[in-house]
């Protein structure tokens, strides 16, 4: 069993390899949309007749659109999906449609994890153009709080562990595995103020930082976030950074989103455009992950087809 018609309604940065697979799966010929709507009657337009559709997490795909999708049958996600709430797709309303939503996880890890590092070495020694500090300092000693321990989360701490750092971590949860390997818990207030580096790794739409945490936030310190979107009310954010000139904020694309910018006009602000873990690699594993999910989708309903 394959589907009807298959859309991709945005770029979601598939191979070409898995490209011509996923062409297998269609009975029309798969239509491809390579940019980002920007309107929900421009959504519908393009989802149209088709029972599949792909769609990445730049584009909001809400209820009413689903609603108004009555053929669909399959949502595939071209991005992580934690939860539903920080999903860019209303998966409450596709479930009551019986509509089906996968989504992928831990395939632009190894990337952010790199770019992590390689901006905090940047900025530690100087090599670009701003310096955390006037002498030339090492990662070694210094104190790494995670906020979200996850995949990601769990690689950074491993990762600053290498480097000789302390690591601490505030999740929902104690982590009882990674307190064996010497990651120790500290409530989010006091995280803020012990750390010399705060790295945020959550789901889209967090918000764990206002003005009351950054209060407690470290004076002469960095602020990392490569989450998708900001993790942290913004005005208290702009108000710490500019009221702090000997403190550093280190942003990739998707951390940055809408603002850049507004925030580029602060000079202890980093930014890189680009999505630091989409690496060509990040974008073979990604394909291979939603191949795999259309795939499986597919032989369950075939399956339950047979058995009945």
């Amino acid at each position: 069993m394959i589907f009807q018609k298959i859309v991709l309604i945005d770029s979601c940065g598939l191979t070409s390899p898995v490209m011509e697979q996923i062409t297998l799966l269609s009975k029309e010929p798969v239509v491809i949309y390579n940019d980002y709507p920007d309107t929900d009657t421009e959504i519908l337009k393009r989802i149209g007749d088709s029972d599949c559709v792909l769609v990445s997490w730049r584009t909001k795909v809400n209820a009413e659109v689903i609603q108004a999708s009555p053929k669909l049958k399959y949502i595939g996600m071209c991005c992580s999906l934690y939860d539903e709430k920080s999903a860019n797709v209303d998966i409450l309303q596709a479930r009551k449609q019986g509509i089906v939503v996968q989504g992928v996880r831990d395939y632009g890890d190894d990337g952010t994890l790199e770019f992590i590092f390689a901006e905090l070495i940047y900025l530690m020694k100087g090599l670009g153009s701003r310096q955390w500090q006037v002498d030339n300092r090492e990662l070694r000693g210094k104190t790494m709080g995670i906020i979200g321990m996850g995949t990601l989360g769990t690689m950074v701490a491993r990762t600053a562990k290498h480097f000789g750092m302390k690591v601490f971590y505030f999740n929902r949860s104690c982590k009882p595995n990674l307190e064996t390997e010497g990651f120790h818990f500290l409530p989010l207030n006091e995280l803020l103020e012990t750390c010399d580096i705060i790295s945020t790794h959550l789901p889209k739409n967090s918000n764990v930082l206002g003005a009351q945490e950054f209060r407690y936030k470290k004076p002469n310190s960095i602020l990392v976030n490569t989450s998708i979107g900001l993790t942290f009310d913004k005005e208290a954010f702009l108000g710490w950074i500019s009221g702090d000139p000997t403190s550093f904020a280190i942003f990739d694309g998707p951390g940055i989103g809408e603002h850049e910018e507004e925030f580029s006009k602060y000079s202890n602000i980093m930014i890189s455009g680009r999505s630091s873990g989409f690496t060509l690699e990040a974008q073979s594993r990604l394909s291979e992950k939603v191949l795999a999910n259309m795939c499986d989708f597919l032989a369950l309903e075939t399956s339950s087809v047979l058995s009945d």
